[in-house]
């Protein structure tokens, strides 16, 4: 038996949830990874997985075998970039995700990143806060980006470093577009902006807890138009519909080649919620994610930041 393999299709199981579409990220058969897995069980004399006619989950030894079985993989990926890397030319893979509404700061950085070093793969993922948490804990993830004050308190074996404060925006579509690019208009109270049809995320996403919060407060908690768990739904719906919606600075900037469209701040109350990137401070750093953190404090990346991230002006 292939033991690393095996402890693979183990955390894959456990990702996924399901025997088929487990086999299907690692690429065998579903008879495959069902006797890799009985061929562990009989490694270690114990039962890993609870078995029914559906996945149903792992037992409490099987729990303690992929708290290993994850620490192997990540140990062998550490190894397999010191091996495969030079001190100038780091190499491999480097998993990180974002909350969905952060995913334009994320993608920004994996492209800076990869250009800097070609040699390195990175893994770009949308997760909600909660999946976040539990992937950085599992070490499926290297580095994160999401709601670093919720993140720390949940979590306090996180390192962070943070980037910039959100702003929010209520996205509609303009009155009198802007020829080349959204426009930001004048401040709206979220107060106003309760009172419209809004297009929002769905509510396992912390985004949207920020979001009735502020409309609470407010004195606004009315119940949303349409609910998505797509960044992109809340843009094109705008577009599309009769509808508008609340979005952060960072997709706001990513959007504004979008001419038929206008951002206004969002004030009474002033809600600014800090992001940042974060990572487990335990483990021994890959070459891939030595890299990325060095980047976070070169002033090109820093200076990106200052332009995209923060209150956007017109």
């Amino acid at each position: 038996m292939n033991l690393l393999a095996a402890m693979r299709y183990l955390v894959s199981l456990d990702e996924h949830r399901h025997f088929g579409r487990a086999a299907q990220a690692c690429h065998i058969t579903q008879p495959a990874l069902s006797n890799a897995l009985r061929a562990l069980e009989e490694e270690f004399g114990v039962v890993i997985v609870q078995r029914a006619r559906t996945y149903v989950g792992l037992t409490h030894e099987g729990e303690a075998v992929l708290a290993t079985a994850q620490r192997m993989l990540r140990d062998n990926e550490v190894l397999r970039q010191e091996l495969r890397s030079t001190e100038i030319a780091p190499q491999g893979r480097l998993r990180m995700a974002s909350t969905p509404t952060a995913v334009p700061i994320l993608s920004r950085f994996a492209a800076m990143l990869q250009a800097r070093h070609p040699g390195i793969l990175p893994v770009v993922l949308s997760m909600s806060s909660q999946e976040l948490e539990q992937r950085l804990e599992d070490l499926s993830l290297d580095l994160a980006v999401g709601y670093s004050e919720r993140m720390q308190a949940k979590r306090v074996n996180l390192r962070s470093w943070p980037q910039c404060n959100e702003h929010y925006y209520l996205l509609r579509r303009a009155r009198t577009p802007d020829p080349d690019r959204l426009r930001i208009g004048p401040p709206m109270r979220w107060k106003d902006a309760g009172q419209l049809p809004l297009c929002l995320l769905t509510p396992d996403m912390h985004n949207r807890f920020i979001i009735d919060e502020a409309l609470r407060e407010a004195g606004a908690p009315v119940p949303p138009a349409i609910e998505t768990n797509s960044v992109l739904t809340l843009v094109l719906s705008v577009l599309s519909g009769e509808v508008f919606s609340v979005l952060p600075g960072a997709m706001v900037a990513a959007a504004r080649s979008e001419r038929g469209l206008e951002a206004l701040p969002l004030v009474s109350p002033e809600v600014r919620t800090p992001i940042g990137f974060m990572t487990q401070r335990g483990p021994r750093v890959s070459r891939a994610l030595e890299a990325a953190l060095e980047l976070l404090d070169l002033p090109e990346w820093r200076e990106h930041v200052a332009q995209h991230c923060g209150e956007l002006k017109d």
